[in-house]
This record gives C-alpha cells, structure tokens and sequence, in this order.
C-alpha cells in the first residue's frame, strides 16, 4: 500500500512533490500474522456455527483494527503534511469495509495491502543491506606493528597513512595500503569483480575489505577509513541510488493528480450503482504499486548486476543512456593497451639460443628500475629461466647496462650503446621491426660480439579484439580510437584489435574535438579511457567510462561510469545490460497500466470484490518483482575471465615469429 521509489527510501525528508511519501510505516511481520489469526478465526467460527455470532464479529474487528491501523496512522501523517496520497485510497477503502461493519473484508484488504507492503520494503531493505554489506568487508580491528617490532591491535577507524599493518591468512584488509613485506593471495571480488584470487607480492598495492587467502604479509597504510577505494565505491553507489531514471522524474510528476482522479472514479461508481463493495475494490485495485516499482525494481537489479562486476554507475540515468549508445571512441594506452612493456620477439644470432639470449639479457638487468628490465625479468619467470646475479653491475641511465654473466662481459642497451662500446654495426641488419610502429628493441652483446636483440611492445589487453567484435555485434555502429601516440603506433595497435578507425599524434584537445564531431554527426558517444589524462574527452562524451578504477581516486571521480578492473568485456555487457534493463521497465510498466485500467473496470462492473482486488494487489506487485530480478543473473559468465595464456600474450598473430624467437616448449 505504501508506494515509493525504492531508491530513495533512505531519505526520510525528501519530498518530491510527487504526492507520496517517501517513507515507509513501520509494519513488523508479527503484526500481520497476528491480525490475520483474528480475522480468520472469524471465518471458522461462521464455518462451524453456521450463523453469524457476536464470537465472530468481535473477532473480525479486532483483527481488522490490527491490520488497520498502521494503514490509518500513514494516512494521517500524510494528511497532516498536506499531502494528498495514494496512501489514503487505501485507508478510505479500509474505513469503508469497517464502517458497513463488513470487518472480514476490511481486515482481508487490510492484510493484504500490508503483505504487499512487506513485500516491498524487504525487496528495498535487501537492497540497502547489499550496500551496507560493503562497510561490514572492513574489519574493526586491525593489527598495527610497532617501531620495535611488536603488535598491537587497535581500530581500524585508528589507522593513519605510513602505519604498517600485519594480514594474516583469512584477514580482511583494513585500509588500503602497500606490501612491504610477504606475498599472498587475495580475494579481490569486492573491488574488481573478479572471482579468481590476484597474487600480490612486496611493492603490490591491496585494498581495504578484500581477503587474504594465504600467507602473512605487511601493508603499509596510504589510504584509510572513508578514503579507501572501498569507501569511494560505497560513496558511489548510495549516489547512484539518489539518482532516477527521467522516466521515474515523469512518473513521480503525475502522481500527485493520480489519488483525485482515482477518488471521481470511486464517486462515480458509488452515484451510479450505490455498491459500497465496488467503490471499495475501486480504491484497492487502483493502488499503483506495481506501476510506481516498474522503474526502482529494475534499476536496482540492474545495479546490482553491475557492481557484482565491477561496474560502478553513479547515475542512473546512465544505464537508460547506454541502451542508445551507438559510437565508442578508446584511448589507446592503459585502455586498449596494457600500458606496460613486454617482450613480443627475441632474436638469437648466429649460433646463440632463445633461452640463452633471455637469460643473459635478464640476468644483465635485474638490479635495473627500467621497464625493459622488468619485462624482461617478468618473461624469466614465466618461461622458467633461472636468472644469474650479476657482478660489477653498472647502469648508464637511458642506455644501457654493463655487468658480467657467468665470467662474460655483457651489454645490454640501445643499438648506439653497443656501437659506442666497439660493437661491430652489422647486427643491425638482422633487425626486421621498425621502432617507429611502437618496437622498443634492445641488443645484447657478449664478449664483444652482439649475440642477438629483444624486441618490446605496449601489448593489447587479451580480450580487446572480443570486446570490440561483441560490440558491434550489439549494434554499436562506429568504433574509434584516438591517441597521443604515433599514427603509425595507433594504426598497427587497431589492426591487431579489428578497430576500423584510429587517429594518432592527437593532443588532449584534439580528442575532444573528435568526440564533439562524432556528435555533431548524430551519434551517442560513449568515451572510455584512463581518467587521468583523458579527463576533457572523457567529459566530452555522453558517458565517460574510466578504466582500472581500483585505487585510482582520478579515475573514480572524473567518469559517469568505472569499471574497477581491466577487463573490456563488461562495456559490451553493459550495453546488453542497459537494454535488458530498459526492456524489463517497459514490460513492468505495460503490465501496471493494464492492470490498473483492468482492475479499475472489473471493481466498477462488480466483477471483482474487494477481497479479490487486495489479493490481484499483492499478485502484481509480486510479477513485478520478479520479473526485474531477473537482471540480477546477468553477466554471470564475466565472472570467471581468465586472461589469455603468456605464450599468446606476446604474439597477437600481427607479425610472423621468426626463427629462434622464444617459444612455448622453452618453459
């Protein structure tokens, strides 16, 4: 009976003007059991005595008063505030049935219209608790290690940037933070959306609320208490729930003349038949509840689909929008891209080995900060060659490294650092890449003589060319990329992705001009980037979404939508989950408008009777329901995305491997 925007029910002073409360009565289960007891012990006295008994109408009444009054008491609040709401039809209705002495049918509508009532309050409560949830991920207490090396536990509202924290196996973090000490798994399905644990070692950031598996390990504090990513996720999604649809604005806009024309219904009924049952089922049946839910239950299902992926949507209004979004226009790196080097070649010469060649190139680097040196310690690993500690290691910034390999003098640096250390120049004709399509090559020389090269790259992320085909299979009809890089860079990265369209050499400005000029030819644009140093395009776009969000306060703040991991493969599923969701409110809708117009004229003919009216009620408020969970299920298969074995990640098929280049069988 109470009907209201599930989405706003925590703001018990918000008043819309719409001519419903906004707050709900407070009916406790108990109270309906205990009223409906009443009022069918009535109906079993009449069964066994077969007459009418002062027994049974003492009953009926007291049970009908129960079930009533808090229906009665929210009418007069409402009254009293000078609002005129759908509230009262229901109360009239009620205070009818009692006052012809007919108590059964007012404490059967009663009962009723307060199960519906529970109905939706527990559907709306479920909501709020999966985001209070959230708070409850962070412990209370957290164990602090003190300068001499002992512990002590203390509240993790206590905590402040620099203190070091200890995680021991099955912890929850409390703050975000970085190891300094130990490695471990986590549970990181709370901030990114993965379901698969993250390894995490000294110098990884973790964050507050995931959960580790294994191992004990450090963390010292960057952020704590309300400025953890958590926090900021929480923020954003009790955001997202003040917001609305422009539909639900419209609805809620109506509402206010919706109880008087319902109340001329019920008037006309009465002038013209003199049925008090009928005025009654009139005012029952014309309660809205599934129409007004059609929108909140749908948005709240959706949202929740959403952030069980590590999709943060912080308006609403945002996922009616991404069902028209017809044009996606990408940065290049850190969102098509990994934005990190690794190795894609390598390149023996003459009779030297693949492993060999990586083995003294990785071996030479490893006390080096350079991201070659860690893209080359990261393939080590991964291929299973044990690295060599260098000796009289020195580095020659932006060059190169010297350092001696099992009793070899080793180079390892840029073609112009061998040649300046006597390298003879022919290694460079075995060279077959082209820095300028975005190669960055190393050679490596031994004992004087270059023993081969490593060719490195800004790899595309292992679902990039699947996201962008699942868009356009979803009907997204332009797909751009538009970067600060070279052309040519941007030119090769968009072949290997299947992007038809890509602009390189683009400053921020430029970005934006493209973006505006994709709207001016009529497009919705959906910009996805970074969020840090593509903010003016981002902000250009109908919708912004902003990469990688996790622990990236920039990124959280500067788009419309964050995916807090990596993965491209939820923007297409938010455009199927943006449609399913507006196509599930239509449905909800048509279904409340029927059923409205349908109860309306069944209660009028005398078709249907009050009793019959509360029960269609609570029958359509329930198909409601129902029918919007099921967004709840969507994306489900997203869940368990695995990246793409190592040996593909360095070869996208582009360009030919050749002959002596690292292979699988190496490991």
């Amino acid at each position: 009976m109470q009907v209201t925007s599930l989405l706003s029910q925590h703001q018990h002073d918000d008043n819309c003007g719409c001519g419903h409360d906004h707050e709900h009565s407070v009916v406790h289960l108990w109270q309906a059991v205990l009223g409906v007891v009443f009022v069918l012990n009535a109906f079993i006295v009449d069964w066994l005595f077969d007459t009418s008994t002062m027994l049974s109408s003492a009953s009926a009444m007291i049970g009908s008063l129960i079930l009533g009054y808090p229906i009665i008491v929210t009418a007069v609040r409402d009254l009293r505030r000078g609002n005129l709401s759908i509230n009262e039809l229901v109360a009239i209705a009620v205070l009818a049935a009692f006052a012809s002495g007919d108590y059964k049918t007012a404490g059967i509508v009663a009962f009723f219209m307060l199960t519906g009532e529970i109905i939706e309050t527990r559907t709306a409560q479920g909501a709020r608790d999966s985001i209070e949830s959230l708070i409850k991920l962070t412990p209370t207490k957290a164990r602090r290690i003190l300068k001499d090396g002992s512990e002590e536990e203390v509240a993790a509202s206590q905590l402040a940037v620099g203190d070091v924290i200890r995680i021991r196996p099955g912890d929850n973090v409390a703050a975000d933070g970085v190891i300094v000490q130990g490695q471990g798994s986590f549970n990181q399905a709370t901030i990114t959306g993965e379901s698969l644990p993250a390894d995490k070692k000294q110098g990884d950031e973790v964050f507050a609320g995931t959960q580790n598996l294994t191992g004990v390990l450090e963390i010292k504090v960057s952020r704590a208490g309300t400025d953890t990513t958590l926090g900021r996720v929480r923020e954003l999604i009790i955001a997202a729930e003040k917001t609305k649809l422009p539909i639900q604005k419209i609805v809620d806009q109506y509402m206010g003349f919706y109880t008087p024309l319902v109340l001329v219904i019920g008037a006309l009924v009465w002038a013209f038949t003199h049925d008090l049952s009928r005025v009654i089922a009139v005012f029952v049946v014309s309660c809205p509840c599934a129409f007004i839910l059609a929108t909140p239950t749908a948005m709240v299902a959706a949202l929740s689909a959403a952030a069980r992926l590590g999709i943060l949507i912080k308006n609403v209004a945002d996922i009616e929008l991404a069902a028209k979004i017809n044009a996606f226009v990408f940065d290049k790196t850190g969102t098509l891209t990994t934005g990190q080097l690794a190795v894609s070649r390598l390149a023996p010469i003459g009779d030297t080995k693949p492993a060999e060649l990586l083995l003294l190139a990785a071996s030479a680097e490893k006390y080096s900060n350079h991201p070659t040196a860690k893209a080359l310690a990261t393939l080590a690993g991964e291929a299973g060659v044990p690295l060599v500690e260098p000796k009289d290691f020195a580095e020659t910034a932006g060059r190169g490294v010297k350092a001696e390999i099992n009793g070899a003098k080793i180079l390892v640096g840029r073609a112009q650092w061998l040649k300046d250390n006597g390298i003879d120049a022919s290694f460079e004709k075995s060279v077959d890449l082209n820095e300028t399509e975005g190669w960055s090559l190393i050679f490596v020389a031994q004992n004087g003589k270059c023993v081969g090269w490593v060719g490195m790259q800004d790899q595309t992320r292992a679902e990039s060319k699947e996201a962008l085909a699942d868009l356009k299979d979803a009907g997204v009809r332009r797909i751009a990329m538009v970067s600060g890089d070279r052309h040519v860079v941007a030119t090769r990265v968009a072949a290997e992705i299947g992007c038809e369209e890509a602009q390189g050499d683009c400053l921020p400005q430029n970005k934006v001009d493209f973006v505006r000029a994709m709207k001016a030819k009529g497009y919705k644009v959906a910009v996805v980037g970074d969020g840090v140093n593509d903010a003016p395009a981002l902000a250009a776009g109908d919708i912004s979404i902003a990469m990688g969000a996790a622990g990236s306060e920039v990124a959280i703040h500067s788009a419309t939508i964050a995916l807090m991991n990596n993965d491209l493969r939820r923007l297409p599923f938010l455009v199927k989950l943006s449609r399913s969701t507006r196509a599930v409110i239509n449905q909800n809708f048509a279904f409340g408008v029927v059923f409205i117009i349908a109860g309306l004229s069944a209660s009028a003919f005398g078709i249907i009777g009050p009793i019959t009216a509360a029960i269609l009620h609570v029958f359509g408020t329930l198909i409601v329901i129902f029918n919007s969970a099921r967004l709840v299920r969507k994306g489900e298969e997203l869940e368990h995305f695995q990246p793409e074995a190592v040996t593909d990640k360095h070869d996208h098929g582009s360009h030919p491997k050749p002959a002596g280049e690292l292979t699988p069988k190496l490991a």
